[in-house]
């Protein structure tokens, strides 16, 4: 069997731009990189599926060979499921679009403390020093005196 190398490059460009896009703020350029990543992914299946043949389960006493289902079967299930993803990640950027005006991801408050508390180096105010740390085996020394 030969591959094809065109399919193979415009897997991997498609490939390359989904994730490209997949590492972007705007909501709307994630779903389009899910669905770059999902066609790609799509386009890997069928060209690992090997050599097209006759089709399954139809007229026995052909001698040539059989094609694979297995790997349609699993595109069709990609498919589905890239077109759930997509209908949920839309929904999550017209919502976020209905609320701030745009669909752009913001940081999380605590993520910003977070990091701006590792370039410091310190530990939060909430963590106490001993205080309910576990034992070697685990178990919280508290509840051991018990």
């Amino acid at each position: 069997m030969t591959v094809n190398l065109v399919l193979i490059i415009v897997i991997g460009v498609t490939f390359a731009c989904g994730v490209t896009l997949l590492l972007e703020r705007s909501l709307t350029r994630i779903v389009v990189g899910t669905l770059l990543v999902g066609n790609a992914v799509n386009l890997i299946f069928i060209v690992a599926s090997g050599a097209p043949g006759r089709a399954p389960i139809v007229d026995e006493s052909d001698p040539s060979p059989m094609s694979d289902p297995l790997p349609q079967a699993m595109v069709l299930t990609a498919i589905v499921i890239t077109l759930g993803v997509a209908a949920f990640l839309l929904a999550l950027a017209y919502r976020s679009w209905q609320l701030e005006g745009h669909d752009e991801v913001q940081d999380d408050v605590e993520d910003r403390l977070i990091m701006r508390l590792a370039d410091l180096d310190e530990a939060s105010q909430s963590y106490e020093e001993g205080a309910g740390d576990p034992d070697e085996e685990g178990a919280d020394p508290a509840e051991a005196e018990r």
